[in-house]
């Protein structure tokens, strides 16, 4: 069990460092109710009773997208259980909360789930897949059919050393490319590589969504060249592994006092994701009231493009298992120095 107290200072500075960031349910409680009628008072006491309380914490973009549903029905107090959310912009304010208890549940990246089982020794599970890629090359011109069209060019983009860089080493091994055939130019910030691709008609960028949505929005002759979802799968062959962006995580220590409220919380969010990706519109709403994109209708053509999913059970510990290995071929650090134990992943 993880203990706040007995955390370092220096064990949690060490773990952030190490983060290589780059996007039962209700209904059986309503059956159990209707199955043994009782007294008005006795159900609300023991409906009360039931109900838990759950901190949960995520990124402000793609997984934060798939749980506004559940979100909006938290607030009208339409939820099976009473769930705290809390939205930031860093993954390793997540991974301090996980640690000190303060938050049960959080979104994080795909790797960095793997960097913080490792570091805490096994103090946390994967629940889904919650994200797919949300990383696109992006032009003006019509230069970029496929990946063998880098050949030659420079690709700006962001995230040296972490789940960006390794994506696109990976690809570019696939199809026969070195690191002298394409030059990756890395800046600090999304923003950067929009400015650039604005700037220079003939610039290459790889952007991740919703900054694609935006920088599309402000320059009307970009233009999506590949989807690295897609080039991804269009390499697996035989292999079934996936590229994620996010995850869902769970201190063991909350899993294992209070698995059902984990069933049903998963039962929530899956129904959460599906209302994202079928009402578009209504999400986008939501998803600009809570400042997570600028506006409504960016946020609507963000949603198509950021493979908000939920996947969980043996569908995701192949497609994860996978998709870590592929990272930790290149670089053992980027999934916490080794790759995880079927422990990591909860089998429903």
């Amino acid at each position: 069990m993880m203990n706040r107290k007995i955390l370092s200072i220096g064990f949690i500075l060490i773990l952030m460092i190490s983060v290589l960031s780059a996007c039962g349910n209700n209904n059986a409680n309503e059956t159990e109710s209707t199955a043994a009628p009782k007294e008005s008072e006795t159900q609300e006491v023991e409906s009360e009773s039931a109900r838990e309380t759950v901190n949960i914490g995520s990124l402000k973009g793609p997984t934060s997208m798939g749980l506004v549903s559940l979100m909006d029905k938290t607030e009208k107090g339409e939820s099976s259980h009473d769930y705290n959310f809390t939205m930031v912009t860093a993954a390793d304010e997540l991974l301090t909360q996980i640690i000190s208890g303060d938050l049960d549940i959080a979104m994080v990246p795909a790797n960095v789930a793997s960097v913080l089982y490792n570091k805490t020794e096994g103090a946390v599970s994967v629940l889904n897949i919650n994200t797919l890629g949300v990383l696109y090359i992006m032009e003006s011109g019509e230069s970029i059919q496929s990946i063998e069209d880098l050949k030659g060019k420079t690709l700006y983009l962001t995230g040296k050393g972490t789940t960006p860089e390794y994506v696109m080493n990976y690809l570019l091994d696939q199809y026969g490319l070195t690191a002298g055939d394409v030059t990756l130019e890395f800046k600090s910030e999304a923003a950067e590589v929009a400015a650039v691709l604005t700037e220079q008609e003939d610039a290459i960028g790889l952007l991740p969504q919703p900054f694609v949505a935006v920088a599309m929005s402000q320059n009307e002759n970009l233009r999506i060249a590949l989807d690295l979802t897609k080039e991804w799968d269009l390499v697996q062959g035989e292999n079934t592994s996936s590229l994620v962006t996010g995850v869902t995580i769970v201190r063991n220590e909350f899993l294992e006092a209070h698995k059902d409220v984990i069933n049903d919380f998963l039962a929530e969010y899956e129904a959460s994701a599906e209302y994202t990706n079928t009402h578009i519109d209504e999400a986008a709403e939501m998803i600009a009231s809570l400042g997570i994109v600028a506006n409504a209708l960016i946020a609507a053509q963000a949603i198509t493009y950021c493979n908000i999913t939920f996947i969980n059970d043996e569908a995701m510990k192949t497609a994860l298992s996978g998709y870590l290995q592929v990272l930790y071929a290149q670089n053992p650090e980027s999934v916490g120095g080794s790759m995880p134990g079927d422990d990591f992943y909860f089998i429903q």
